[in-house]
C-alpha cells in the first residue's frame, strides 16, 4: 500500500524549512538583492509556491530560485521529502512511488544533489591523529585464496 506522506506535513512549515536551509543568509531578490519584505505577493503556482515581484527590479523570484529546484514545479512538502529520502539511502524507486514522479527524475535530482554536497565538502584533513576504520571494509574485495587457473 502506497501512503501518501507528502499530504500530512503541513505547507507553510514547509516553507519556513526551506527558507531556512536554502537561503540562510536571508530570503531575497537574486537580482538587486533586495529583501523580501520590499516585495510583493505576484501570484501563486499550481504547487502552492508563492512567487514574489520585486519592489526595485520588477523581477519574479520564489523559494527556489537560485536552487536546484529552480523551475521543478515540485510542492514543498516533495522537496524535503526528497532530502529527506537521500540522506536516508532510500532507493529512487521507493522515492518515486511516495513523491508521485518518476524514477528517473528522482535519480536525476539525487544526483545533483550529491554533486552540490561534493563540491562543498571540505578538502581539509582532518583534525583527529588517529582515525577509525570499520573492519568490515578492511578485506573488501579480496578472495580467501587464490582461484584456479586452467592449465
Amino acid at each position: 500500500m502506497i501512503f501518501p506522506v507528502t499530504d500530512l506535513l503541513s505547507a507553510s512549515e514547509c516553507e519556513t524549512w526551506i527558507e531556512r536551509h536554502f537561503h540562510p543568509d536571508g530570503f531575497k531578490c537574486l537580482c538587486c538583492g533586495a529583501p523580501r519584505k520590499d516585495a510583493r505577493h505576484f501570484r501563486i503556482s499550481k504547487r502552492g509556491l508563492v512567487d514574489w515581484r520585486c519592489g526595485q527590479c520588477q523581477s519574479v523570484y520564489n523559494l527556489y530560485s537560485g536552487t536546484i529546484f529552480s523551475g521543478s514545479g515540485w510542492s514543498p512538502a516533495q522537496v524535503i521529502m526528497l532530502l529527506r529520502g537521500v540522506c536516508k539511502g532510500e532507493s529512487s524507486k521507493t522515492l518515486a512511488t511516495e513523491l508521485g514522479v518518476s524514477r528517473p527524475t528522482v535519480h536525476s535530482y539525487r544526483r545533483k544533489l550529491q554533486a552540490k554536497g561534493y563540491a562543498i565538502l571540505s578538502q581539509a584533513p582532518l583534525p583527529d591523529s588517529q582515525t577509525e576504520t570499520d573492519e568490515m571494509f578492511q578485506n573488501a574485495g579480496e578472495k580467501k585464496r587464490s582461484a584456479p587457473r586452467p592449465q
